[in-house]
């Protein structure tokens, strides 16, 4: 499968591609929907303000888009995944502290983004109705709740299944973008000036008020983030070559819309969408049928690539373990129901506050343009590590820095507008992300491990002390200790003292989660013949952790090899060679109440706690068969209360 997984990302074939466009592109190619829309506003058209506004959309979709992302940002892979967590793991290693919080805004702003995409995408498409006679007067709000409980609904059956499904619906739609748009280039052909940069420098820098317009050009190139983050579902080289497609087919059909604007020019748009009329009347219907499956596809892209993002974001320990299920075989395809249905509560409630696609334009940006300006300075430090020309890193820096600045600056005047509400949302993300962060390395802080060795002689004894009556026949930790000789404290005392547990055998288990996303490898170490084993098994971020199946096929292996006897060492049990019982004890460990703390780390423990209680338990995170497990509760003392001064009475 390993192979298979790594030539179908290396190889550009038709398939490929089209599971690109049915996965990757659905986001921003979407945006004519709402774009020139947003440019122009409700006043008079003005053609210098369209030709300008066309000129940056050209040249954002150049710089930002094509240049940054798909050719500068798609070589920062993580064995193939992609995605601003797969960046930090890429840059950690410099051992910069702050790049932690680029890494947490960055993400945080990708998965607020995936709560506002669905509902303007869905919205806009569906106020296409409107500009038919029929349904004139049509509510949209229920009809698009509808199709976006319906998107969150399919989840669960995979993108791969959603991929082909939307691949050629999605090739369909940039056809249709193409074609319209050439129709209507006759209407002002002089748009094509527009390739000329000056005319975006003419609108940005000599015409009054033409910076703001900033903030709705930005909205063309809104799905850039995701594409990266979706890098894993795809491949490199099948999203760089379908993007030349894509990109000409949305120019066109802007130039298309921009033709026609210019041919009313001083009149307003009055409710129209300039999408919607450069369609002959005869096609509306179709049009609109096909706008609404693209703007679909278009939240597709978001929704996998926030799936992305969170098992990314568990593996960094920036998010409490929840169920991930790999719905199909296919490489980089996951689905994690909590994450789903929060995505869809969020989507349903900005529908139902902003109501009409206009409004949402408002908060539509904002977070997007803070998780780019995130994801350029790790970018940076990658290009740093990878040793890029100094000059090109410098020249890189200065010009994005520009870019993006000026967008964060024409996007925060949509704050008041409704764009607090994707901030609002970006900061309750990066709450959670940073609290679990720091409140697990508070713990983690003072785990207290201690050499194995001093213990072996008092295991052996326990193990033949006849008067202890016998626990389990074969007693297994799971140990966060990363070398063989260590081993928690807890586990001593566990053994020890808490209740003294006779085994025959002790196992330890260790899981070493790695970079690579299939890696399945583990490793015996035994530390005491027939006595004390240790298993560590290495295991990629995409393999599940189903800790009791691997752990039986280890210990299979290791019978079969006569490595190990785990027959029953019970007399009558013996004689049968009836094998012995497996019992596993998860240590469960929480903050005792004789803690004293810091207030800021007694709130990020607070959160954590809240958050334990929606998190998977730690042996359904390992995926262990309940029926052998026993859950032991252990306090961990950290910042003792000082000493209490009690006074003895007679």
């Amino acid at each position: 499968m390993g192979h298979h997984s790594h030539s179908l990302h290396s190889k550009v074939t038709a398939a490929g591609l089209l599971v690109t466009l049915g996965i990757i592109f659905g986001d921003i190619g979407t945006s004519p929907l709402y774009v020139l829309k947003a440019i122009v506003g409700e006043g008079p058209i003005d053609s210098d303000t369209v030709l300008g506004g066309l000129s940056c959309i050209i040249w954002t979709l150049t710089l930002q888009t094509t240049i940054k992302y798909v050719f500068l940002t798609l070589k920062a892979d993580n064995k193939g995944e992609g995605g601003v967590f797969a960046l930090y793991t890429l840059v950690k290693k410099t051992k910069v502290k702050w790049l932690l919080y680029p890494a947490l805004i960055g993400g945080s702003a990708v998965l607020a983004e995936g709560i506002i995409t669905p509902p303007i995408s869905v919205s806009s498409a569906i106020e296409g109705l409107r500009m038919t006679e029929t349904f004139r007067d049509i509510p949209t709000v229920p009809i698009v709740i509808a199709i976006i409980a319906a998107l969150f609904f399919i989840q669960q059956f995979g993108t791969n299944f959603i991929g082909k499904f939307f691949g050629p619906v999605m090739l369909l739609w940039f056809v249709m973008l193409g074609v319209l748009g050439i129709a209507n280039i006759s209407h002002g052909p002089e748009v094509l000036k527009a390739l000329n940069p000056y005319y975006a420098y003419k609108l940005l820098v000599l015409h009054p008020g033409g910076f703001w317009i900033l903030g709705a050009v930005f909205l063309c190139t809104t799905g850039a983030e995701a594409l990266y983050s979706d890098l894993g579902h795809c491949g490199r080289k099948n999203i760089q070559t379908s993007w030349i497609f894509v990109k000409t087919m949305l120019i066109l059909n802007y130039f298309g819309q921009s033709a026609w604007l210019i041919s009313l020019e001083g009149q307003s748009l009055d409710g129209r969408n300039p999408f919607y009329s450069i369609m002959p009347e005869w096609f509306l219907p179709v049009g609109i049928g096909i706008a609404t499956v693209a703007t679909v596809v278009a939240s597709q892209a978001l929704i996998s690539g926030s799936f992305t993002l969170i098992n990314e974001a568990i593996r960094l320990n920036f998010w409490p373990k929840v169920k991930i299920k790999y719905p199909t075989e296919t490489r980089g395809q996951l689905y994690i129901p909590s994450i789903n249905w929060m995505l869809m509560i969020g989507c349903i409630a900005v529908v139902l506050y902003f109501k009409e696609s206009a409004a949402m334009e408002a908060a539509y940006g904002l977070t997007i343009i803070l998780g780019m300006l995130m994801s350029s300075r790790l970018l940076t430090y990658f290009m740093r590590i990878r040793r890029y020309n100094m000059i090109f890193i410098i020249g890189f820096v200065l010009v994005y820095l520009v870019i993006e600045s000026s967008f964060f600056v024409a996007n925060m005047s949509k704050f008041t507008h409704g764009g607090w509400m994707s901030l609002l949302i970006a900061f309750v993300l990066f709450t959670i992300m940073y609290s679990w962060q720091q409140a697990r390395k508070i713990r983690n802080r003072y785990l207290e491990f201690t050499k194995l060795d001093q213990y072996l002689p008092l295991l052996d004894q326990l193990s033949k002390d006849v008067t202890v009556s016998k626990y389990s026949t074969h007693l297994v930790y799971l140990t966060s200790a990363n070398q063989p000789d260590e081993i928690e404290a807890k586990i001593i005392y566990s053994i020890m003292q808490k209740q003294p547990k006779r085994a025959d055998i002790y196992w330890f288990v260790h899981v070493d989660v790695m970079d690579e996303p299939y890696r399945m490898e583990y490793k015996v170490t035994e530390i005491m013949k027939n006595d004390v084993i240790r298993i560590d098994f290495r295991l990629g971020f995409r393999i599940a952790p189903r800790i009791n199946l691997m752990f039986r096929k280890v210990v299979e292996d290791l019978v079969a090899n006569h490595e190990v006897d785990i027959v029953s060492r019970y007399e009558s049990l013996s004689k049968e060679k009836v094998i012995g019982d497996f019992r596993f004890v998860v240590i469960e460990k929480h903050m005792s109440y004789d803690n004293e703390f810091p207030v800021m780390e007694k709130i990020y423990l607070d959160i954590y706690n809240i958050l334990k209680f929606f998190s998977m338990s730690e042996e359904a995170a390992f995926g262990l068969d309940t029926s052998s497990v026993y859950i032991e509760k252990v306090p961990i003392v950290i910042a003792p209360v000082k000493e209490l001064n009690m006074k003895r009475v007679e």
